[in-house]
């Protein structure tokens, strides 16, 4: 991808806008705009560059507090007139302190962000931990525990109990996400496959 691929024609100051999105939980983030030099920079480093439009310069996100955008992925519009980079994130993202610039609800993409914890704990296997101690149990009682939720959650929905079920559904996704992971399989994995049998 070159900067030369976008069409500016839109864009009177020639700055081409930017939209950063959580590459692990799908969130927006942010809006920025990038020149030629900002571009090349942001591919060159994987750390997200803007230019500033009030201090006309240069600047990467997080160079005063640490909090950088590490690029995972870049994808132009139709338009080929705005690019939505998905960004590793170090920590917030907002000036605020928050992890968004939009004030959208503080748990979305929440679950996405349980399966990276759950991968995390799979790989660090730190003593305390439930998740920790099913991944030293196995496979086997990982699916008991989520055959187990699943039996509380079907009860739950049974009885009419909304708020019941919720907390018992909450539980069934945990446990399959430990499954997932016990068995090497991501979100990603089975979205893929949910949209092929869609389509």
């Amino acid at each position: 991808m070159n900067f030369s691929d976008f069409n500016l024609s839109k864009c009177p100051d020639g700055l081409l806008p930017v939209i950063v999105q959580d590459a692990a939980t799908l969130r927006v983030l942010m809006l920025g705009y990038m020149n030629e030099e900002a571009f090349r920079r942001t591919q060159a480093e994987s750390r997200v560059t803007f230019f500033s439009r009030t201090r006309q310069q240069l600047w990467t996100k997080g160079e005063t507090s640490g909090h950088y955008l590490y690029v995972e992925s870049m994808y132009a519009d139709c338009d080929a007139d705005t690019l939505l980079i998905q960004a590793r994130p170090v920590g917030p993202t907002c000036h605020r302190g928050t992890t968004s610039c939009f004030d959208t609800p503080a748990h979305q993409g929440f679950a996405r962000e349980l399966a990276q914890l759950v991968a995390r704990r799979h790989t660090e296997m730190p003593e305390g931990s439930y998740t920790t101690r099913l991944f030293i149990k196995g496979v086997k009682a990982i699916g008991k525990k989520v055959t187990e939720e699943a039996g509380e959650c079907v009860i739950e929905a049974v009885d009419g109990n909304r708020s019941r079920f919720v907390y018992e559904a909450s539980d069934l996704l945990y446990h399959s996400l430990v499954l997932l992971e016990q068995m090497g399989v991501s979100l990603d994995d089975i979205e893929r496959e949910l949209a092929l049998r869609h389509r």
